[in-house]
């Protein structure tokens, strides 16, 4: 289980460095405790990165965003990202479970190291899927719903995911709302007001996620609860005070981090009481290293929000990445991102040292999510093994929630 093999790194908490000190490099090294496992792990990653060129390293921290569709155009196009540009991720967009499977089946058998599958699946695969299993969104979750019931939710949709290759579910949502009437962007998709709620609901969900071996990733730091905008149109701009920051929109995520879990996902969003320069988080050394890193104590993967939102204000990737993101999230234009993010390796405005120590981070992490063996898709078994969802927990779930889900009957039991 991949929570199990991350609670393996205890001394991460101990070897973190705090403030200046914690240089952008020092941050994996910390991770590595001498445990059999995350020696291999990381013995795995270090053979691979040795036959690994500048170009490939730079393909590996790109994921972009490709609809769910298995035409003979998207199949090429997948191809393309995976043998041309060698990307290390792909998020899924709108479509199929039938599609998704043949995807991942397509990627096993082109990628010799891995290639993470990531959706957005915060309230189930149909978020994204169209036939697949529905759920109620966060915001309908009623006073009855514990720890317990979001642990089953998460193991639940890890085993939706695992069924059809999805490696890398983009969620929990930590981001904790002004109040109950709340009618933001973050209102349908938050656990509440909260954050102690939000934080003990979404890590259940996290640890369900990863103990099914699909990894989380928290989002959106540092909070979009609070913030003016809808990132997807522009910048979103937090309010507040440091204090009321660090004990209100960081308390989930510095739970998140002390639980070991896998990943986090930095939005766009700006806010002055923590960078003083106000950047988008995404290009912010200060938010991403000396918050997210050093304050709280992150070691693992941190995940740009969606380059191709409005939000991201023309951000480039090697710009992400230097700032302290692991893997770019849906750039607008990959084969440009790579022409740049070359050009920046070339005239040193991107350290090679630092790129190489993200791509040993998410081979590491490839390596405990199983993504070095895992088998060939069975694409008919998958489509019903997803909808196999058992009756008694979905009921369970309905029961819990304000609004029950209406459309229940379509899967299996």
């Amino acid at each position: 289980m991949l929570t199990t093999f991350l609670l393996l790194l205890v001394t991460l908490i101990s070897c973190r460095r705090t403030g200046a000190e914690a240089d952008d490099v020092a941050v994996t090294d910390t991770l590595y405790n001498g445990d059999e496992l995350t020696e291999r792990a990381w013995d795995w990653a270090d053979s691979v990165m040795e036959t690994m060129t500048d170009e490939e390293m730079i393909g590996e921290v790109l994921m972009p965003a490709m609809y769910a569709r298995s035409t003979p155009a998207d199949l090429t196009r997948l191809t393309d990202y995976i043998t041309r540009y060698k990307v290390g991720g792909i998020v899924l967009l709108k479509g199929d479970v039938r599609s998704v499977a043949v995807m991942a089946d397509t990627i096993k058998r082109l990628s010799d190291r891995g290639v993470f599958l990531a959706i957005d699946a915060e309230n189930g695969l149909r978020m994204r899927l169209s036939d697949a299993p529905e759920f109620p969104w966060n915001s309908e979750i009623g006073s009855r719903a514990d720890d317990q019931l979001m642990y089953e939710f998460g193991r639940e949709i890890a085993r939706e995911c695992r069924a059809v290759g999805i490696s890398m579910v983009l969620g929990p949502v930590m981001d904790v709302v002004p109040g109950e009437e709340s009618h933001g962007i973050s209102r349908r998709r938050s656990l509440g007001s909260d954050p102690h709620r939000v934080a003990d609901l979404a890590i259940a969900y996290a640890r369900g996620l990863e103990d099914g071996r699909v990894i989380s990733v928290a989002k959106h730091f540092p909070g979009h609860g609070s913030a003016s905008a809808d990132s997807h149109k522009g910048l979103g701009i937090i309010s507040g005070d440091a204090v009321r920051l660090d004990s209100v929109d960081l308390y989930p995520f510095r739970r998140y981090s002390d639980e070991l879990l896998s990943a986090v996902m930095v939005g766009h969003l700006a806010s002055e009481s923590l960078d003083t320069v106000s950047r988008p988080a995404v290009v912010s050394p200060v938010l991403m290293q000396d918050v997210l890193r050093s304050r709280l104590g992150f070691g693992g993967l941190v995940l740009t929000d969606a380059l191709n939102m409005e939000g991201a204000m023309g951000v480039s990737a090697w710009q992400a990445i230097m700032a302290g993101a692991d893997i770019v999230l849906a750039p607008t234009d990959t084969p440009v991102e790579i022409e740049r993010a070359r050009e920046a390796l070339a005239d040193g405005r991107l350290s090679r040292e630092v790129l190489a120590n993200r791509v040993r981070r998410i081979l590491f992490y490839k390596y405990l999510s199983g993504l070095s063996t895992i088998e060939p898709i069975d694409i008919e078994g998958a489509v019903i093994e997803v909808n196999r969802v058992r009756t008694e927990f979905r009921d369970t779930i309905n029961s819990v929630f304000r609004y029950p889900n209406r459309n229940s009957s379509r899967s299996e039991p």
